[in-house]
């Protein structure tokens, strides 16, 4: 034998002219790791759309199921096909856009004065510790009040007509501009506020440029809680000597026991409080586009 002989390796070849692996060193059939953000990806390919009205039409089918069934009686709730012939009949006779004019038109009014009264209590008690000491105290003692029950002096102070009505929506929606408006202004980080000082900006500048934008979230939040109070203050206004309106029409459905009529005025309330949150949601993302926010996974 020679030495090149007695230094080669074995010949571990095979027939088929390959060497074998060991089945140790086989490399193992791996599953594809799936990362938590991509888990559900099926029900998000569904239109959002889609997705938000799914519980409301599966409520519908079952609501309109228990009437034809009759586990619904007529006089205790109309069936869905009874309110959208109801209302149509309201709408094709011209009942229920000129209550709905009537409505908008105190919730308008309200609203306004409201609003006003509110952000200028709320202006002078944060940025003031003075208008804070003589404002803030008695808005609060106020505010605990259930204003709902004010009706009466309203009636007694303002009569019967329509200014009782928009005092109430006013009252209540003074008091949560209020306390968003002071909470924003109050919760302006001190740090801005010095790097304007810092920048030149006198008191009136400070205000315009640091304190107010500041405070424009805690504002818009304060309007959208002020038009859900004043939806609410509107049905316990209009049910109170009112001769037109949403709640006359409710008022008039309750003496004949037509549940399809008071389930209409509640929809056309719903429907409006909803419109008017889209639209109060759509001025919030058009003057906050500097804010990020997290919009959910």
């Amino acid at each position: 034998m020679t030495i090149g002989h007695a230094l080669a390796p074995p010949d571990m070849s095979s027939e088929s002219g390959k060497i074998p692996v060991p089945a140790a060193h086989r490399p193992l059939d791996l599953e594809p790791v799936v990362p938590a953000s991509a888990r559900g990806t099926r029900l998000r390919a569904v239109p959002r759309w889609l997705r938000r009205t799914a519980g409301p039409l599966l409520l519908l089918a079952l609501w309109q199921v228990l009437s034809a069934t009759g586990v619904l009686h007529p006089d205790v709730l109309a069936s869905p096909g009874t309110i959208a012939r109801a209302g149509s009949d309201l709408i094709a006779d011209g009942t229920l856009p000129s209550a709905m004019a009537v409505s908008l038109r105190r919730v308008a009014a309200g609203l306004v004065l409201g609003g006003v009264v509110g952000t200028a209590l709320a202006l002078v008690s944060g940025l003031s510790r003075l208008g804070e000491d003589l404002v803030d105290a008695s808005v609060q003692m106020l505010r605990t009040v259930p204003w709902v029950g004010l009706i009466p002096l309203f009636i007694i102070w303002l009569g019967i007509g329509e200014a009782p009505k928009v005092a109430l929506i006013a009252l209540g929606v003074a008091f949560h501009l209020y306390l968003n408006v002071y909470a924003g202004i109050r919760g302006v980080d001190a740090q801005l506020v010095e790097a304007g000082e810092s920048l030149g900006l006198g008191r009136w500048g400070l205000v315009r440029h640091v304190v107010l934008p500041g405070a424009l979230p805690g504002a818009m939040t304060g309007l959208r809680y002020s038009l859900a109070t004043a939806w609410l203050a509107l049905v316990f206004g209009e049910s109170v000597n009112a001769d037109a309106g949403i709640g006359f029409l409710m008022n008039q459905a309750r003496e004949f026991f037509r549940t399809d009529v008071i389930v209409v005025c509640l929809v056309v309330y719903a429907f409006l409080g909803l419109t008017a949150d889209v639209i109060v949601r759509t001025f919030e993302r058009l003057l906050l586009q500097w804010r990020p926010t997290f919009t959910g996974q």
